[in-house]
């Protein structure tokens, strides 16, 4: 299964943690040299729900934000709740 909503096309996010230390000892001071960078990731907040599309039930995934709007509006895009 992918990491990506069915509705909004929401996936993995990429980035970089940065360390930012300042000073000789982390104790002050102005930042003199580039901060470390470490590579990550930011997975979305996924949950999988039964729909119903085209008078049909089905299970998909969704993020979090698309569940909310389904649950506030009752319908986006011709797909309900079951």
């Amino acid at each position: 299964m992918a990491r990506v909503c069915e509705l909004t096309g929401r996936s993995t996010s990429y980035g970089h943690n940065m360390k930012h230390r300042r000073g000789s000892s982390g104790g002050g001071g102005a930042w003199r040299f580039r901060s470390q960078k470490t590579k990550r990731t930011w997975l979305p907040n996924l949950r999988k729900v039964k729909v119903i599309r085209d008078g049909k039930a089905e299970t998909i995934t969704v993020s979090m934000k698309a569940y909310k709007a389904l649950r506030k509006f009752g319908s986006v895009d011709g797909i309900t709740l079951a």
